[in-house]
């Protein structure tokens, strides 16, 4: 089978269930393009060798225009990229300025003092399902949790986080390299005009916290200095838009993942509901087995570099497969198995390198305690239906729905 024919198959819905196969098909080949022009890199070692390469830029303005229109990732006019998007030195200035209320070295127990918030979210979210004999994991738990843990992180009124699952999605499905050339336009511009939308709203807000500062992260951004200096308004918009979107959108598809990997292996949901300590492998398991992010599919050559055997030229687009590097046998026994407590777990769900998760301490947190509060609660659950139906994005692949069927709710 064809490189093309492969490509296509990813990101072709109807395999968005178990994309598995077509990963372990890929990886015959490390490396490969795809008629459209990127790179398909496959296997364990040369997609974590690349995460640490410079040579790998984060920039779709190192792309030739040419793959740039083949793949989509043009820019948008109206705000610059956030860090994520960027390379040294701009992306280390940014990511240092953001970390200063977030984590180490200057808040190095945010995450962890923020134990007994997260603790009290679930168990709230979890309480308001006492009376039922059913519920959709997706929209009673997976989405509220984190996208209510991220608002608070900075300092988004609650009244206004219901609207910020409809910005979301749009902006996360841009990330999705797949259709036409008049599709992948027409979603971009939906994009552009949600990020306009949350950036409008999120520069009131900074604003607000200008002239009256609170606890929260927003607060930081608008008011501290250190050795870096300041962001500027526009940099504080588009890092606030990046912690909101990859803040949340990872964590409902780990929740809701690993909810599905457990009801499909009932021995270590019993396994967890006895040792609430296996939260910790588990979740590392869940990272490697059923990663939320896919594919990295925006990098691009700053030089022509050769990657198993196969030339790469400078300015091509690259697509790191992290969820196939995960389940390369070349570096993970028995990898299609499900494995809790797997030893040397060196996963990629986070990535590696100076992009790896910014926000991968509470990602963790957040995931560790809905799945062992849902699995102590949750009475005889059972799956309504398997495959459960899953959201468009190839990228951030998670179900959409995950309807379940319970007994009730434990005390």
């Amino acid at each position: 089978m064809t490189s093309v024919a492969l490509l296509r198959q990813v990101l072709d819905y109807a395999n968005r269930p178990d994309p598995y196969p077509l990963y372990a098909e890929l990886r015959r080949t490390p490396v490969v393009r795809d008629e459209a022009g990127p790179y398909l890199v496959s296997t364990y070692w040369e997609v974590r060798g690349l995460l640490h390469d410079p040579r790998i830029s984060s920039d779709a303005r190192n792309l030739t225009p040419e793959a740039a229109e083949a793949t989509g990732q043009e820019q948008d006019p109206n705000l610059p990229p956030s860090f994520l998007r960027l390379d040294p030195p701009e992306h280390d200035r940014l990511r240092r300025l953001a970390m200063r209320p977030f984590g180490p070295p200057h808040t190095p127990r945010r995450v962890f003092e923020m134990h007994g918030e997260l603790a009290g979210i679930v168990t709230g979210l979890i309480d308001d399902l006492r009376g039922r004999d059913s519920l959709d994991l997706v929209d009673d738990v997976s989405y509220p949790f984190p996208v209510t843990v991220i608002c608070r992180i900075l300092g988004v009124p609650r009244e206004d986080e219901t609207h910020f699952h409809e910005w979301a999605d749009t902006i996360a499905a841009g990330l999705d390299p797949v259709g036409t050339a008049e599709e992948r336009a027409a979603k971009m511009q939906a994009v552009q005009q949600a990020r306009r939308d949350l950036a409008m709203y999120l520069a009131g807000l900074i604003e607000e916290r200008r002239h009256a500062p609170r606890d929260d992260m927003l607060s930081a951004l608008a008011t501290e200095h250190g050795p870096d200096g300041q962001m500027s308004p526009v940099e504080m918009i588009t890092t606030s838009v990046l912690l909101l979107i990859a803040g949340h959108e990872t964590t409902v598809n780990l929740i809701t993942n690993g909810m599905l990997t457990l009801l499909r292996h009932p021995d270590v949901l019993q396994r967890l509901r006895t040792e609430p300590d296996l939260a910790v492998p588990l979740v590392e398991e869940l990272l490697r087995f059923e990663p939320p992010v896919q594919m990295l599919p925006q990098r691009t050559t700053l030089a022509e570099i050769e990657v198993a055997g196969t030339v790469i030229p400078k300015g091509a687009s690259v697509y790191l497969m992290v969820a196939s590097g995960n389940r390369d046998p070349q570096r993970f026994a028995d990898p299609d198995r499900f494995v809790p407590d797997r030893p040397d777990n060196q996963h990629l769900g986070f990535g590696h390198g100076l992009h790896s998760c910014f926000g991968a301490p509470l990602a963790r947190l957040e995931a560790q305690l809905a799945l062992t509060e849902l699995v102590r609660r949750l009475d005889a659950p059972q799956l309504v239906e398997d495959p459960p139906p899953y959201r468009q994005n190839a990228v951030l692949r998670g179900p959409r729905h995950l309807r379940l069927a319970i007994g009730g709710i434990r005390d």
